[in-house]
């Protein structure tokens, strides 16, 4: 059957004297049937068995023989890999998202597991072509690449053999591969229904992990404290669970990389996202040179407008005294988001408006769904998916952005397949955060009151200091967790110093912690899901920072080109390096230098903010309305 397109009526969205719960009702609850049509667990069923039978017969006609194929032979191989692949694909993915809205839902995680067991030892009858594809001599792979068919897979293929050193034998490829999914993928599973199912006490009632973190942004310093108090209480109430399962996923880590050879705990993630390490040692090492000159800074004047002498930890992300109280309407956001796209380049507003005309958001907060926001990109053959939590606030607004620039650089890259549509982690966060900029400078240039503009700048400040600085202290939590992890188990108290002692080194002395803070790791969903991924929020977040810099040098000279190759880099998807990518703006990530000159554009503007400037644009001059910038929506 068709999908069902849904459309929301902006009449019904916009009208004030609605409840809050009819108001959530209203907003848009995402179509998964251009995935998997309905009945969905017949077609999934089908899926499987013609899933199962082509692999099978790839399996047959291709194991044992890889490296003898002709250049013409082994394209049509891989052509057919990669189509067995994204059918698999297509419904791993439909049982992920089903999950994401269902995670208290036994039936959910059923289907999601039994699916990814099945998808799981259908894809081991694949498992030997890679390692065939690893074993081949450097001159038969020179020899494919050759050939139009094949050298369109250059970039895959030149990323399956750099893990070439770290192989294992075959067998115990093929036994790792059996062993996944009641491996880490079952500890994952039990961190998102462990979290799922947790309830936290506030002013009588019982909160979802979604509401009772809002309430961290309540302009109530009392309803701060206590959402703030419960948290800690219940995550410190569930950490022995979620420390077993974060030592588990750790150790297992630990073991597997032991074992293929790799020479540090980043390694692996380094190489898988294509990336050398001194280039993430560069960027780390440079934003905690910065704390003092930017967070520590930050702060200080944060709690000075508080009228405090020292802010308390749940006042880290409290809205400032002078910020405007206002509520955003769903129809609103879509507009200032899809506007600011527009003014940048009109592809990026035509592919963004694709995601509201066809039910490819879920932005309705309700019991059971994910906590926080992603846009996943399933399938080239069919389309990203982004699911948020609309609140309401400029938070959300914000989320909207960096989530939708996600996904129209998802639909732009899918031409180029299945295997290099993704980018790898560095480049990932780039659309999102620029996408959050153009956004930032839209709201500012049309900001006339110099009020109101202080407050957008000061939360500009704030959402990347979330970016930066955060995501690379937990980037040294997760360094030193891993690190000590090696020598033994660690208590929910040690993991709980570690912690402590990096948040304050990271924050500074503008803020007094409690014990309830210590338990605040528990709930990170990346340390669990995806360990070492976080440093990619803060590449992303310094790259678009350089870009932006170099879009407004363009400008001054009266070149117009930025534009047009933006939208080409967003294209090209995971098919070149971050070197070649950013050669068109004159960029090099690995000159300190560039992450050098990221870093001091957050220092300008709390320049400003402490020089009390209202005129907040990167060059010095007051807001044009056709400029454009930034920012991202960090994990709380």
């Amino acid at each position: 059957m068709p999908p069902v397109k849904k459309r929301a009526s902006r009449k019904n969205l916009v009208k004030t004297n609605k409840s809050a719960k009819t108001r959530a009702a209203a907003l848009p609850v995402w179509d998964l049937s251009d995935l998997v049509p309905a009945p969905a667990a017949r077609h999934i069923a089908a899926g499987l068995a013609a899933a199962g039978k082509k692999a099978a017969a790839f399996q047959a006609k291709y194991e044992n023989k890889t490296a003898r194929l002709s250049a013409a032979a082994f394209g049509k191989a891989f052509a057919d890999y990669e189509s067995i692949c994204e059918g698999l694909g297509r419904l791993g993915s439909y049982v992920s998202l089903d999950r994401q809205t269902r995670l208290d839902d036994p039936a959910a995680g059923q289907l999601y597991q039994s699916v990814s067991e099945t998808i799981n030892d259908i894809s081991a009858r694949l498992v030997f072509f890679r390692l065939e594809i690893n074993r081949a001599a450097e001159a038969t792979v020179k020899t494919w690449l050759k050939h139009k068919d094949v050298a369109r897979y250059r970039p895959v293929l030149t990323q399956i053999r750099a893990f070439r050193p770290y192989q294992l034998p075959d067998e115990v490829e093929k036994i790792l591969h059996d062993r996944d999914v009641t491996g880490a993928s079952a500890w994952m599973r039990m961190f998102d229904e462990t979290s799922a199912r947790l309830r936290f006490p506030f002013r009588g009632k019982e909160l979802t992990e979604t509401e009772i973190f809002h309430h961290l942004l309540s302009h109530d310093a009392a309803a701060r404290r206590e959402a703030h108090a419960s948290i800690g209480r219940v995550m410190k109430d569930n950490a022995g669970t979620f420390g077993l399962i974060l030592n588990t996923l750790a150790k297992e880590k630990e073991v597997d990389e032991r074992q293929r050879g790799f020479k540090s705990i980043m390694a692996s993630r380094n190489l898988d996202n294509q990336v050398e390490d001194e280039v993430v040692e560069a960027l780390t090492k440079a934003v905690r040179q910065s704390h003092k000159r930017l967070s520590h800074r930050y702060y200080r004047l944060k709690a000075k407008w508080l009228g405090k002498a020292q802010l308390d930890i749940w006042d880290r992300n409290a809205p400032l005294p002078f910020a405007a109280k206002r509520k955003i309407t769903w129809p609103q956001a879509q507009k200032v988001v899809l506007d600011a796209y527009g003014m940048f380049h009109p592809q990026m507003a035509r592919t963004g408006a694709r995601f509201f005309e066809n039910s490819w958001i879920d932005a309705q907060p309700r019991a059971g769904k994910d906590s926080g926001a992603f846009s996943a990109s399933t399938v080239p053959a069919a389309h990203p998916y982004i699911l948020m939590n609309f609140k309401g606030g400029l938070d959300d607004v914000m989320t909207l952005a960096h989530e939708l620039g996600h996904g129209v650089h998802q639909v732009l890259a899918a031409d180029q397949g299945y295997f290099m549509a993704d980018t790898p982690l560095t480049l990932a966060e780039t659309a999102s955060v620029f996408g959050e900029m153009l956004v930032f400078q839209s709201l500012l240039a049309a900001e006339t009151d110099p009020v109101a503009r202080r407050a957008l700048l000061a939360r500009k400040v704030e959402d990347m200091l979330n970016t930066v600085v955060r995501q690379v202290a937990f980037h040294d939590f997760e360094c030193e967790f891993h690190t000590r992890r090696k020598k033994g188990e660690l208590t929910p108290q040690q993991t709980g110093e570690i912690w402590m002692r990096i948040m304050r080194q990271s924050l500074g002395p503008a803020f007094r912690f409690d014990d309830h803070y210590r338990y605040f790791w528990a709930y990170i969903s990346h340390f669990y899901h995806s360990p070492f991924y976080v440093y990619a929020y803060a590449f992303g977040d310094c790259l678009v920072n350089a870009l932006y810099m170099a879009y407004r040098d363009s400008e001054k000279k009266g070149d117009k080109s930025f534009a047009d190759k933006y939208i080409a880099l967003l294209a090209a998807g995971g098919t070149k390096h971050h070197r070649d990518l950013l050669r068109p703006f004159g960029l090099n990530a690995a000159d300190p230098a560039f992450w050098r000159r990221g870093l001091a554009l957050i220092e300008s503007f709390i320049d400003q903010l402490e020089s009390g400037e209202n005129a907040v644009t990167l060059d010095g001059k007051r807001a044009r309305r056709d400029s454009v910038t930034s920012r991202r929506r960090a994990t709380s």
